[in-house]
């Protein structure tokens, strides 16, 4: 039986029925409110509005769940790779052997570029931000690609998957070495997915990179973490492009441009600029730590705590153990990653913190590893897209597949002037 909210509005009663989500999430149905009632409801940046019924990830912020189709993510982190958690978002299940070998081989035939778009990195100015490159390159690879898919084709969907997880790393990679001046570099067939991203980023024509097994694994979990994290700003704009029936790079090059934000994709940025600075400014983590616990002054601590989770972030808890098998591996002297690993150990111990549950987040410990393995800082986000592209995919398939979807499109309360007189222009 269902079960209904009432709003008495001017006397009126209206019923609104509740739903309930797979883990026991109740919402409140508003879709026929307007129709019923001329009201609309008023949710300044969507912090409280549903806006789809989706089957790919849950989160639960207070007890810090996160499941990608009903899957752990700290069982997919111990047993899977990003290949495969690719394509358990995008398709609803982990792959059989078959699958997955399939979906390796289209991941690896569609590595390369067509030849002609190399000539689109040459048209960027040197320092061009990787992010800009990225999306508009994305968005030309519609021109050659087409991507034509028929509601409910998984076949079809599977190759231009297969094609734009694959392409972006390609991209990705090209966007920096023409950023910075070097030669573009091809991909290897023989090469796993992240090494062959390590392979273009970093390859010169003279001397070919080699990933140690401690930068692979670090970098895998990396994009593993990120592969998808329910309605944020960036996949939210994918389905709102997609809704318009927008082909699936349009609206993944829509996804990217959404995630160049600093409040978005660019927090892992915002940890290694900190730390920059307090390098600058000769501060030892603890004199940060107090400045921040001073109320009297406006430091804050990049990388701490997040919106969505109130206890502890499970990925962040993930990423710190990759963090530390791969720098004390490296054995490497930088300063800004000691400083980074004290930091943490301090927040994590200190009352202050664990009263207002600020733990390392996982742009915390995904800028720590970026920064170890090499990735310069205007690359971060280009990473966060790598690993988020996935979810876009899966997002951009559910939107597409349902036949009953309508064009997004939110209301306002307007609150400019009111019906005003034209004046004309030489009285004005």
């Amino acid at each position: 039986m269902t079960e209904y909210a009432r709003l008495e509005v001017d006397g009126h009663v209206y019923e609104l029925p509740i739903l309930e989500g797979t883990e026991g999430e109740r919402a409140i149905d508003i879709s026929k409110l307007r129709a019923e009632s001329s009201l609309i409801t008023l949710d300044d940046g969507f912090g409280n509005t549903g806006s789809c019924a989706s089957k790919i990830t849950f989160i639960d912020g207070n007890d810090g769940i996160l499941r990608y189709r009903g899957i752990p993510i700290e069982t997919l982190a111990e047993h899977s790779s990003f290949v495969e958690t690719a394509y358990l978002l995008i398709f609803g299940h982990l792959p059989t052997h078959d699958e997955r070998e399939h979906f390796t081989e289209l991941l690896t035939e569609s590595s390369a570029l067509h030849e002609s778009m190399m000539k689109h990195f040459e048209a960027f100015p040197t320092n061009s931000h990787p992010m800009a490159i990225m999306s508009a390159m994305i968005n030309s690879l519609s021109t050659h690609e087409r991507p034509k898919i028929e509601r409910g084709d998984d076949a079809t969907l599977e190759i231009y998957a297969a094609k734009l997880i694959s392409k972006i790393r390609t991209i990705a990679a090209a966007s920096y070495k023409s950023s910075i001046g070097e030669p573009i570099i091809y991909p290897r067939p023989d090469l796993r997915y992240v090494d062959n991203f390590l392979h273009m980023m970093f390859s010169l024509p003279y001397k070919e990179y080699e990933a140690s097994p401690e930068i692979s694994h670090a970098l895998n979990m990396f994009l593993v973490l990120h592969a998808d994290h329910e309605q944020n700003c960036s996949t939210s704009t994918v389905r709102m492009v997609a809704s318009g029936e927008a082909n699936l790079y349009a609206s993944c090059s829509a996804g990217v441009v959404a995630l160049w934000g600093p409040k978005h994709g660019g927090a892992n940025t915002e940890v290694v600029t900190m730390l920059q600075r307090m390098r600058r400014e000769g501060l030892t983590p603890q004199e940060l730590v107090n400045q921040v616990k001073d109320k009297s002054n406006n430091r804050r601590l990049m990388g701490f705590g997040h919106r969505i989770y109130r206890n502890f972030d499970p990925r962040s808890k993930i990423l710190r153990k990759a963090a530390e098998r791969l720098l004390n591996s490296m054995k490497i002297d930088d300063p800004l990653l000691g400083m980074a690993q004290e930091l943490a150990d301090i927040a994590l111990n200190d009352d202050y913190f664990i009263e207002r549950h600020l733990y390392p987040n996982v742009d915390f410990y995904s800028g720590v590893i970026l920064r170890a393995i090499g990735i310069p800082l205007n690359m971060y986000t280009v990473m966060f897209t790598m690993g988020r592209t996935p979810g876009w995919i899966a997002n951009w398939k559910e939107v597409h597949d349902n036949p009953g979807q309508k064009i997004y499109r939110p209301r306002q309360l307007y609150v400019g002037n009111p019906k005003s007189e034209w004046v004309p222009r030489h009285l004005r």
